[in-house]
């Protein structure tokens, strides 16, 4: 009899052994999952405060954003009249030109330049062989700067014609209320030697 009950107790201590050892590898699998878990959680949250991830794709402003072009790219365009005149040096005819420019200055540069040459055949350029050297706008005053070289120089007909040409092309922007032409910095009586020049050209 007391055979039989200590045999019974050695088997209930074997079951209860093999018992306690299967429960081990699912008690380290979940305790490593919750560790796992903390982690995750501990690198979302600061103090208990979470924590938002950037998106994986950010959009870029400033200077990478397609949006916004430098003033180098953002170029104006305008379509201007040039005014030419025949062989015989009778009268102007005007031209369409489109001239391109970034700056208001550049605009009044890029007019000036327009006039010395022609697309039209028959039609005569007056300033072709003339340096324009600058132009600046002030107070509603474009003031002209050039330099005239004696192949530049043309009869009073063709000076009159040249200055009207000048004048007609600059006044058509609304801005500018008079037109000083200087020769080499320097306000002079004349052009080329025959029409008085008025010191500034007001618009009329």
């Amino acid at each position: 009899m007391n055979r039989k009950l200590w045999i019974i107790g050695v088997l209930v201590l074997l079951l209860a052994v093999t018992a306690g050892c299967g429960q081990k590898p699912n008690a380290l699998v979940e305790g490593e999952q919750v560790n796992q878990e903390n982690q995750g959680n501990a690198g979302n949250s600061v103090d208990g405060t979470a924590i938002q991830e950037p998106p994986s794709n950010p959009v870029a402003h400033g200077a990478g954003d397609s949006h916004h072009s430098s003033p180098e790219e953002q170029a104006n365009t305008m379509v201007i009249q040039a005014y030419f005149t025949d062989d015989q040096l009778n009268e102007l005819f005007p031209e369409s030109k489109e001239i391109t420019y970034s700056a208001d200055a550049e605009k009044y540069m890029q007019t000036l330049k327009a006039l010395q040459q022609s697309e039209t055949p028959g039609l005569l350029p007056l300033w072709e062989k003339v340096n324009f050297k600058q132009a600046v706008f002030e107070g509603g005053k474009l003031t002209v700067d050039l330099t005239l070289p004696d192949e530049a120089r043309l009869g009073a007909g063709g000076e009159a014609l040249a200055v009207e040409s000048l004048t007609k092309a600059l006044f058509q922007f609304e801005e500018v209320q008079s037109i000083e032409i200087l020769v080499d910095g320097q306000q002079a009586d004349t052009l080329m030697g025959h029409v008085e020049l008025e010191h500034p050209i007001l618009r009329k």
